[in-house]
């Protein structure tokens, strides 16, 4: 049986959803029955939703460890996608504690169980830092600790450590390092996050760009990337996926064009960036409400990154979607 976490978030509920196409027994956890409800939407929106009973779901914690006694019961196969994304400082702790404790929690059960194979959904943001002679971020490219990096980042990375450290205790492991997961449009106006949060904006006229860049891919070919690595014969490796190295404003164009609304069409230069993020810390302090744009973010917005998928193409012979066409296709379910 396979089991995994994070099964109502963007990943694990468009995993969930390829495993049992491909005919896999599931167990999901979950915190809150409510979040399961954001699952059985995914499946619906792919005309699936007679798949979505076969799921064997299960409430537990990555940070309770006997709810976890439970949920590793005749298991022989975990993917890891539970985390906390946030680039709040304020978070800093329930960053570490989620996606570093939670973590190490997931591989020691593994090791204790005898999981046949583990796989961690990790993030661009874990790998390295590049020196002056590189051009291009590859799983290889090392990791700088003197550099600045987001707490995000620095908890992802303190994550593949405990599964490094797993593996070295005995488990086969995977790590895979998306980039910027585009999924569906989604169709309500609840509070979203990633690049559903993305798409609100463009939505509700969203008038800067930047011209930074950093690495797209679309869900289906991270969900389905995941599972071929699962099932070769790969093991103890990382692998960067994403489909294509974009600039902002031309994702935000596509996005723009897709929802039939008005292109962002001012230039948010670095300088307008960090005040932005400036002032939004001091509005967010005085009136007491979660950042909006943190340095971090800010940033990441007009830092030109290149991600390199040429170690996956070369394992897998990957070719991946257009993550252009993705999202003009996607808009019409």
């Amino acid at each position: 049986m396979v089991l995994v976490t994070g099964g109502t978030g963007l990943v694990g509920s468009h995993l969930l959803l390829h495993l049992i196409e491909n005919g896999e027994n599931v167990r999901a956890i979950y915190r809150n029955e409510t979040n399961i409800q954001k699952t059985k939407l995914v499946f619906e929106l792919y005309k699936k939703a007679d798949l979505f009973n076969k799921i064997e779901w299960l409430e537990a914690d990555i940070l309770d460890v006997p709810s976890l006694e439970i949920a590793f019961t005749n298991i022989d196969y975990v993917y890891h996608c539970a985390a906390l994304i946030s680039f709040d400082p304020k978070d800093e702790e329930k960053l570490r504690k989620t996606n570093i404790e939670g973590t190490a929690n997931m591989v020691n059960f593994s090791i204790a169980k005898n999981v046949k194979k583990f796989c961690f959904v990790s993030s661009i943001a874990a790998l390295g830092d590049l020196a002056a002679h590189e051009t291009y971020i590859t799983e290889e490219t090392d990791w700088n600790p003197e550099k600045p990096h987001s707490d995000y980042a620095i908890s992802k990375y303190g994550a593949e450590m405990e599964v490094w450290r797993a593996h070295q205790e005995g488990l086969d492991v995977i790590i895979v390092n998306p980039g910027v997961i585009l999924g569906p449009i989604p169709k309500t106006k609840s509070k979203q996050r990633g690049s559903a949060e993305l798409y609100t904006k463009v939505a509700n006229g969203l008038s800067f760009y930047t011209l930074g860049s950093t690495g797209f891919i679309a869900i289906d070919d991270v969900v389905k990337t995941t599972y071929q690595l699962m099932k070769s014969e790969i093991k103890n490796e990382r692998f960067t996926l994403i489909a294509a190295n974009i600039v902002f404003k031309d994702i935000l164009g596509t996005i723009a064009e897709a929802l039939n609304v008005k292109k962002p069409s001012i230039h948010a230069k670095p300088l307008l960036m960090n005040f932005l993020w400036i002032a939004d810390g001091i509005f967010s302090t005085l009136f007491f409400q979660k950042r909006s744009l943190t340095k971090a973010t800010a940033k990441a917005s007009y830092s030109k990154n290149l991600y390199s998928n040429e170690k996956i193409k070369t394992a897998l012979g990957t070719v991946f979607l257009d993550v252009h066409k993705y999202v003009k296709d996607i808009s019409k379910l």
